[in-house]
């Protein structure tokens, strides 16, 4: 990350969450999600719960829910998966302003939106409250296997590289007269993702050799460890998980 470089999903701040050790949040927001999956999806007030706790978080953190909102656009394709499962799914139907839907379809759409909508919520409000660096380095302070660190390493550092890359492909076939308009152009688009991909793997291959002729040989070295925390900061953090897993039994108790 260069100096001065902010990526689009942190948002600065000097609130109390953004203050917590990357590694405390990232163990959080796990242990949420968790707990989020484990509630069954018949308890409709549970989900309401979570939202309201993501919602305190985000409060707390003082992150606005546009900017949340506007990152949470990533989930779309999952939500048009999940409305299409009412019309394929077997089993009983049901009339719903004239069209036959699947009952047991509805629940998984269900299922599905409200549990991977809380998930993404909980996954946005992370990265606006942690550095992409710091989550990183609170990834190897919780031990994760030293190539998967170094795969979310890369993956942070070049995701924009390529994504400029696809940018400026996209500029240059607009400077061209080209303009995507339906089926037809689909041919075109598919042979700039295939040239993309090349790029990319080129990229990685010079890369790699980069390093291996600076020494590299399987790890990378480690120029800064994340803060260890305190016990006050654990129970700060706990306070997020703990109120799920209680929602969650709630949830299988009524």
């Amino acid at each position: 990350m260069g100096a001065g470089h902010v990526h689009r999903l942190h948002l600065p701040g000097s609130s109390p969450v953004h203050l917590l050790p990357p590694h405390v949040k990232l163990a959080a927001v796990l242990c949420f999600v968790l707990a989020v999956v484990a509630t069954p999806r018949t308890a409709l007030p549970a989900f309401a719960l979570f939202a309201a706790l993501l919602a305190g978080v985000a409060a707390a953190a003082r992150v606005p829910a546009g900017f949340v909102l506007r990152r949470m656009v990533v989930e779309v394709p999952f939500v048009a998966f999940a409305l299409l499962m009412p019309f394929v799914v077997p089993g009983a139907r049901i009339s719903v302003a004239g069209a036959e839907l699947s009952v047991p379809g509805l629940w998984d759409a269900w299922n599905v939106l409200a549990k991977g909508t809380l998930g993404v919520g909980a996954s946005v409000l992370l990265a606006a409250t942690t550095a992409p660096h710091a989550l990183i380095l609170g990834l190897q302070r919780l031990r994760l296997p030293a190539p998967l660190v170094q795969i979310a390493s890369f993956m942070l550092r070049y995701g924009e590289v390529v994504a400029d890359e696809m940018r400026r492909m996209s500029i240059a076939r607009r400077s061209r007269g080209f303009e995507a308009r339906g089926v037809r152009h689909w041919g075109v688009l598919a042979a700039s993702a295939g040239a993309l991909f090349i790029r990319a793997y080129e990229r990685g291959e010079r890369v790699h050799l980069a390093m291996v002729s600076r020494g590299y040989a399987g790890t990378m070295p480690v120029t800064d460890e994340a803060a260890a925390a305190t016990a006050a900061q654990w129970r700060y953090a706990a306070a997020l998980p703990a109120a799920a897993l209680g929602v969650c039994l709630l949830g299988w108790t009524l």
